[in-house]
């Protein structure tokens, strides 16, 4: 395996993939300017949280992200492994509302990461190459949105995702899934492979701006509605469209943080992309060679 860590057992490799997580998550909550989510100097457009909940609540996942990947190493079928992933995920949420007092953090990243540590360590059982992540993903969550999104009807309590279908037909993150996260391996994992000579944080910073142009992100549309993603979409197009470093284009990465603290938008969705492209990028590193694995 990857970076001298030698890994025996199936305990061995579900750690090494939660610890990954983890990390991936206390990544995600340091790049400064924030673009209106939580940073170490700032809240934000949260009123109700900090980074202190934040770190909470990543550590609170922890065995979670354990079990989804001990739930993907087996030769069940993809559907009943992320059957019982599914489960898994609900107690993680129990959890993660404990340790936050009932603040939601961290459920978008925990539906990702926990689908992508499955099929990760289903990967891995198959000793299949790196892209074959995808296909697995892929095969766990078919059919997903027609079951959990087409019998709603708007007099059921609804989760955000659920009322957004309603309103705007979009289905969220859940046809992300069940496409394989083509935002991440088609975009933002190749943004954050070529910033790898970059600092972390100018790193972190272009990989979220590169997603949010992407991003049908369902908590800016719950928030501020979908005519104000499609500003930010272009807000964040326009900067990377840019390419160079040049003081136009920090005008513009300023211009956008602005933008979103001073109306109260959090990019979200966006934020549990850039998480879990962390992740697949540390994953690779640590688990494949040339994309095979090791």
């Amino acid at each position: 395996m990857g970076d001298d860590f030698i890994l025996h057992t199936i305990d061995d490799i579900s750690i090494k993939i939660a610890s990954i997580a983890i990390k991936s998550l206390l990544y995600e909550l340091c790049h400064i300017p924030s673009f209106g989510l939580v940073c170490p100097i700032s809240s934000g457009s949260h009123k109700d949280m900090d980074c202190f909940t934040f770190i909470d609540s990543s550590s609170s996942l922890i065995r979670s992200f354990i079990l989804c990947a001990k739930a993907g190493f087996t030769n069940l079928s993809y559907e009943e492994i992320f059957k019982n992933i599914r489960l898994i995920g609900k107690d993680g949420e129990r959890d993660m509302f404990h340790s936050t007092l009932g603040v939601n953090t961290h459920k978008g990243s925990l539906f990702i990461l926990g689908i992508l540590s499955a099929a990760i360590s289903r990967c891995i059982y198959e000793k299949k190459d790196f892209f074959y992540i995808k296909y697995i993903v892929q095969e766990m969550t078919k059919g997903l949105t027609s079951r959990e999104l087409l019998n709603l009807n708007n007099t059921s309590k609804l989760t955000h995702g659920e009322d957004i279908y309603i309103k705007y037909d979009i289905k969220g993150i859940r046809q992300e899934a069940e496409e394989g996260f083509p935002i991440i391996f088609n975009h933002s994992l190749k943004m954050y492979e070529n910033f790898s000579n970059k600092s972390n944080n100018e790193r972190l910073t272009h990989t979220l701006i590169a997603i949010m142009q992407h991003c049908m992100d369902t908590n800016i549309i719950y928030r501020n509605g979908i005519e104000c993603l499609y500003i930010v979409q272009n807000k964040a197009k326009s900067i990377i469209q840019s390419r160079n470093i040049t003081e136009e284009k920090q005008r513009k990465i300023d211009e956008l943080n602005t933008y979103l603290l001073e109306n109260n938008i959090s990019p979200g969705g966006s934020a549990d992309i850039l998480s879990a492209t962390i992740f697949l990028y540390e994953i690779k590193r640590t688990f494949f060679k040339n994309n095979e694995i090791y």
